[in-house]
Parts: C-alpha cells; sequence; structure tokens
C-alpha cells in the first residue's frame, strides 16, 4: 500500500517551492506566481508541515533553504515533470487537443461536404491528422458515446441530451426512378400512388431509413421493399439497374448515376432533416473540436437555404 500523502502537499505547493527557489525571496516569487509574498510564506511553511520538518532557517528577513528544501525540491521537479505527461497522454488517449481527429460521417456527405470540412481543418489545424470513420447515423451515435470518435456528420439526432450538436445544412428526400422510367419527367411524385411500385433501401439505422419509413406512413402503405443494402452508393445503383426505386436525400445530387433521376416528392410527403455535426457535451471544449466547429461554421454560411439544392453538400 501506497504511504500517505498529507493533504497541506498540493501540486501547486510545489510549484510555488521550485520558483522560490529558483528566484531566491519572496517577492520575486509571489511576482512570478501572481499572488503576495504573504501567500508564498504561507505555501512554503505549510510544505514543512506536510513533511514534518524544518525546510527553512529565517535569517533576517530573508528566508533561505536548507538541504531537506533542495532534496524535496528534486523530487517535486520530477513529480510535476511526470504529472504534466500524465495528463497530456491522458488527454490524448481520450481524444483531447491530441495530434488526430476521429471524424466519423455517414456515406452520403463523403463526395463534397468531408472533403471541404477536412480542408478548412486543415487551414486552422495543420499538424492535425484526420482519421475518417463511416457509418449509419445509429452507428455514428453509438461511437460518439463509446469514443470511438471524436466528432460525427450525421443527421441530427434526437433525445440525446449528452450530445451537442452544430447545423450544417437541411435536407430534404426524393423519389429516385430509373432514367426513362413512367416517372421520369414527372414535376413531382404522389407517392400514394406508388403501392405497386417495387422499393430497395438502406437498412435500418441510417436517416434515409428513417424518412422513407416516414415518408410511406404519410402514404398509408407499406412499400413491397425488394432488396437493402448497407450503403447508399449501392442502393443508387440498384435504382439505376432497374431493381426498384427508392427515396434519397438531395445532397447525393452530385454522385448520382447517369441513369438515376431524382424527382421532387409532393408535398405532404417530403421530409427534411437536418445534418449536423455533433459530438460529446462533455468535449465541447477541445480545441481540436473547436477548431472542427469553425470549419463547420465557415462551410455552412456558404450554402444556400434551399434544402437539397447545394452540389457541394455531396
Amino acid at each position: 500500500m501506497a504511504a500517505h500523502i498529507d493533504e497541506e502537499i498540493t501540486f501547486r505547493k510545489l510549484e510555488t517551492l521550485l520558483v522560490f527557489m529558483e528566484v531566491g525571496s519572496l517577492g520575486r516569487a509571489a511576482e512570478r506566481l501572481g499572488t503576495s509574498p504573504v501567500s508564498v510564506h504561507r505555501a512554503l511553511h505549510s510544505l514543512e508541515a506536510g513533511v514534518r520538518c524544518t525546510l527553512f532557517r529565517q535569517e533576517g528577513r530573508n528566508l533561505l533553504p536548507n538541504d531537506a528544501a533542495q532534496a524535496l525540491a528534486d523530487v517535486a521537479r520530477e513529480v510535476l515533470r511526470q504529472m504534466a505527461e500524465g495528463i497530456r497522454s491522458t488527454r490524448e488517449v481520450a481524444g483531447y487537443a491530441a495530434d488526430r481527429i476521429r471524424i466519423g460521417s455517414l456515406y452520403s456527405l463523403t463526395s463534397g461536404t468531408v472533403p471541404a470540412l477536412i480542408m478548412g481543418l486543415k487551414l486552422r489545424k495543420p499538424d492535425v491528422q484526420t482519421e475518417l470513420v463511416l457509418g449509419s447515423n445509429a452507428d455514428l451515435l453509438l461511437k460518439l458515446r463509446d469514443g470511438a470518435v471524436d466528432a460525427a456528420l450525421m443527421g441530427a439526432p434526437e433525445a440525446a441530451t449528452d450530445i451537442e450538436s452544430q447545423a450544417l445544412f437541411e435536407d430534404e428526400i426524393f423519389f429516385a426512378t430509373r432514367a426513362g422510367s413512367s416517372f421520369d419527367g414527372q414535376a413531382e411524385v404522389d407517392l400514394a400512388q406508388c403501392s405497386d411500385e417495387r422499393f430497395v433501401r438502406l437498412t435500418e439505422g441510417f436517416v434515409t431509413t428513417g424518412r422513407f419509413v416516414d415518408a410511406f406512413r404519410a402514404a398509408g402503405f407499406a412499400p413491397n421493399v425488394v432488396m437493402t443494402t448497407g450503403d447508399i452508393f449501392s442502393l443508387m445503383n440498384l435504382v439505376g439497374g432497374g431493381i426498384g426505386c427508392t427515396l434519397l436525400p438531395g445532397r447525393i445530387r452530385p454522385v448520382l448515376p447517369g441513369e438515376v433521376r431524382l424527382i421532387p416528392l409532393q408535398p405532404r410527403f417530403r421530409m427534411p432533416h437536418k445534418i449536423v455535426v455533433a459530438f460529446l457535451r462533455t468535449r465541447e471544449r477541445d480545441p481540436n473540436l473547436l477548431s472542427l466547429l469553425a470549419a463547420c461554421r465557415g462551410y455552412a454560411s456558404q450554402l444556400p437555404s434551399t434544402p437539397g439544392s447545394d452540389p457541394r453538400r455531396g
């Protein structure tokens, strides 16, 4: 069992001892520490009480350290160095102010939004390495809470009191069909008239899946889903290959295959949703996150307000 250390011995008092040993006077030590000579004197004598031996002798108005004070100073210097290193490594393990940042993202944001934000972050933090982790909304929320990512570009999480978020833009879903289908060329699609169509969709956990379910609930029927897939690029290819129709967010328009058409839904089926950068509330002061948030604000300020309309939102 480790020996008990008296509560009178604190890191602050050890720092005071080291400064006093370096400058040699109470007045100069107080000036360096931003305190008063009386406070320095009190701290030094409380160290004597803590170690239970004499550390100083009084000669006139001067306080002079003895050999025991020098021995304690040597130990204090190493203790403070190791503690500072321990705090640094602890924060690095937790992702705070480390030389890397782990950003989670939806697949649909990788063609435009992610590169733009990483470039914005590099301008502010050129030495920070970026690691990208892709997943569904549900995956990213779990990774945030587990500490596997530092921030996530995702659909705004609901009822997540431990999560803070900053809005990037608002998007909405569109009807996606193969070029040349009976829907191609329509101004808007009445989803309630699509009960005989075949559909493909993403697996559970994606923000697009949630909007898909909500839209068909509004349409009043369960769609005939013939296939599901785990990423949005495969989903677009399934539509282009004629496997079925689907609902897709406007942000994928820049990478849409040439054989796929996006058509607006009638207003009652439109499902606006916010895309945000999310992070744990306990991480809100982390310097790397603050730089990422600044890059996000710069990116968001350049986007138009119409949902799903800007090609940079890939």
